[in-house]
């Protein structure tokens, strides 16, 4: 048998493969920010008896959006749309996290609360785009954090996880890479603070282990998890350190003893140009090195690469982003090497069953056959 297909515990669960849906954004969420049926169906194909699902980024706070029909926790009302999704899941045998998270800058006033400003640790001007109901436009300007309101956003994200506990969910993750806020605070190509937020690796990192600890005193700290870009460059982020900061990170977090550290991969035509000289990837390889507890790595995998990681020891568990959107029932089509649907980029955002629901699963006289 392959480490892929092998059994795993991953904090207080036992997980009978390796194959873990990454957190994936899919802007199918109804008014008011709420899961609905659809969103319910798209889990729940992916789910599967032993297997963990982490759900797509979801609003901690009301001012956290950057995209259309991306889902939220930030108020009581979403929470009976969740439950929908946690019960489908959980009736197929699976488990599911929670991800939360906090656009930060990446967003556009179109999405704000009373089209104010997005938010960010430092006023830089940058590039990006933000998806609102003129499609995607530039990112509107952001304005500069105050020591407040960062307090106020640790406690969104706390209850943002009660909530999270209250719909079912197996636990949290935090997401802390592609650009969003918390990255913006790691890095200090978005992070210019002279504050107790800035300078420093402790500095930078603050708001994260802040948040992580108010999210571990909801649920414990093996049903907490954090999700690191240490090469990502989208959103026009980057370190003058990223190799020290993120080995920093990795151990900051390690003491809290989370159920795993997820970690994005560099790859081609992804967040890191593999071609470009003036890149130095951090990823599972030398966050390994730092980091003794689950890893989980996701960025591009096949099969073949996924196994290969894992035997390496680098990575506990792998996730699939594209393909698991165009496959969903990808783990037993990687167990049995079956041949996979083909996905259809100009769908995974936005709209309707259509690229979302209506991939078809491998038919039974065709694994027959095969």
């Amino acid at each position: 048998m392959s480490t892929l297909h092998s059994s795993v515990k991953v904090g207080p669960y036992e997980f009978s493969h390796r194959v873990v849906l990454a957190p994936l954004t899919r802007m199918r969420a109804e008014e008011g920010d709420r899961p609905g049926p659809l969103m319910a169906e798209y889990y729940a194909q992916r789910a599967s008896e032993g297997g963990f699902l982490i759900g797509e980024a979801t609003i901690a706070a009301p001012n956290g959006n950057g995209y259309l029909g991306a889902p939220g926790l930030y108020n009581d009302s979403q929470i009976a749309g969740w439950k929908q999704v946690t019960e489908a899941v959980h009736a197929k045998g699976g488990r599911i996290f929670l991800q939360l998270y906090h656009a930060g800058r990446q967003s556009n006033s179109q999405l704000q609360p009373d089209g104010a400003q997005p938010v960010a640790p430092s006023a830089v001007p940058h590039g990006g785009v933000a998806y609102t109901e003129a499609g995607w436009v530039p990112n509107t300007p952001s304005r500069v954090l105050t020591i407040p309101e960062i307090a106020d956003l640790v406690e969104s994200f706390r209850t943002a996880a009660i909530r999270g506990k209250e719909a079912g969910f197996d636990g949290v993750e935090l997401h802390a890479a592609n650009g969003y806020l918390f990255d913006q605070f790691l890095q200090d190509g978005s992070n210019r603070r002279t504050d107790i937020y800035g300078g420093s690796f402790e500095n930078r990192a603050r708001f994260l282990i802040e948040a992580t600890q108010a999210v571990i005193s909801v649920w414990g700290s093996e049903r907490v998890a954090v999700r690191l870009g240490p090469s990502g460059t989208w959103g026009d982020m980057s370190d003058s350190n990223p190799e020290g900061l993120f080995a920093y990170v990795a151990q900051a977090l390690e003491k809290l003893n989370l159920a795993y550290l997820h970690l994005i991969e560099p790859r081609v035509l992804g967040n890191v140009d593999d071609d470009s000289k003036d890149q130095n990837p951090v990823a599972a390889q030398l966050i390994r090195k730092h980091y003794k507890g689950t890893i989980i790595a996701a960025g591009g995998f096949k099969g073949h690469t996924a196994e290969a990681i894992l035997q390496a020891g680098d990575a506990d568990l792998v996730a699939f982003g594209r393909d698991f959107i165009a496959n969903p029932d990808l783990p037993e089509r990687l167990r049995r090497q079956l041949p996979l649907n083909p996905y259809d980029r100009p769908t995974f955002f936005g709209g309707t069953n259509i690229g979302y629901t209506d991939y078809p699963f491998y038919r039974k006289e065709e694994a027959v056959a095969a």
